[in-house]
């Protein structure tokens, strides 16, 4: 699914859709087959109209995109994932209730930059071998 609201991430697309996008991003990872995924969508969608002049919405079908479900640490579905500059801030696991992801949306546009600026990432050399 793709509107101007939500935009549709996979494997292919994550980089340039998600990790070079200059606003902070909110990212569901879902299921077409989680009944707690097509729950939670409305209200998804109700928080990126509201939302969409602060952050970024964006989908991605987990089971489709496994590498990327992978990278993020997720289990399950619905699982979203907060990001600025890239930068992964926190993941929200399983979320029951729409107040909850709303009130994280809104901490998130509030002091996700000054979180993503106080982050010293680390540098992986993943080569086990000289």
């Amino acid at each position: 699914m793709q509107d101007e609201l939500i935009v549709e991430a996979t494997d292919g697309n994550w980089e340039k859709i998600v990790e070079k996008e200059p606003l902070p991003v909110v990212v569901m990872f879902y299921l077409t087959t989680c009944p707690h995924c097509k729950a939670i969508e409305p209200y998804f969608r109700e928080y990126a109209e509201e939302f969409r002049r602060s952050c970024k919405f964006v989908r991605i079908d987990a089971e489709q995109s496994p590498w990327t479900a992978e990278r993020y640490g997720v289990e399950g579905t619905p699982t979203f994932v907060f990001l600025c500059g890239g930068t992964f801030l926190q993941g929200l696991a399983g979320v029951s209730h729409p107040s909850v992801l709303k009130s994280n949306i809104e901490d998130f546009i509030e002091h996700g930059s000054t979180c993503a600026s106080n982050i010293t990432k680390l540098k992986y050399d993943i080569s086990l071998y000289e």
